[in-house]
């Protein structure tokens, strides 16, 4: 059973992460990854909060379903606002999602990275041909925020983005 990576990458635009799910999309076609599921967080400039999109185009429905997008981005971005009346419900939630490798620091880094004026690819992925993803995404200005990947292997991913 491969290993099924939960990544997220930051851009500097609100729309780089579409046009990154762009070529996400052709290297699944190219069999170069597997594309699970996949969701997008687009914060345009002057909006207060930010727009969600789940990948609807992938045959059947994602791996992970709506709920599982919905309730990521709720820790994301809504908890502040609901504060205390939701906050033991999603606690208990939250702590179901680390079992995933969604831990609070994944949380605040996403939250304090993914703002105004940027956008977000969360990404579902497995056998992935590194060489070749590293290859049609170089061009693009991204930040590895987060991943599930084991310290090594997010070391080596994020030596392979890094700047030449």
């Amino acid at each position: 059973m491969p290993t099924t990576t939960l990544t997220v990458l930051k851009f500097h635009t609100a729309d780089g992460a579409e046009q990154a799910l762009e070529v996400v999309e052709d290297l699944s076609k190219q069999q170069l990854v597997t594309l699970q599921d996949a969701a997008i967080v687009t914060w345009p400039e002057g909006k207060k909060k930010p727009k969600t999109r789940q990948l609807s185009s992938m045959t059947g429905t994602g791996a992970l379903g709506g709920a599982f997008w919905g309730l990521l981005f709720g820790l994301l971005f809504f908890v502040p606002i609901f504060g205390m009346v939701v906050g033991a419900a999603f606690g208990a939630l939250a702590g179901s999602m680390a079992d995933v490798g969604i831990s609070d620091e994944f949380i605040k880094s996403v939250r304090s990275k993914v703002t105004e004026g940027t956008s977000a690819l969360f990404l579902m992925t497995s056998d992935v041909v590194m060489d070749k993803v590293v290859e049609a995404m170089k061009d693009m200005d991204f930040e590895l925020i987060a991943s599930n990947l084991s310290e090594e292997q997010e070391e080596k991913l994020r030596e392979a983005f890094a700047e030449d």
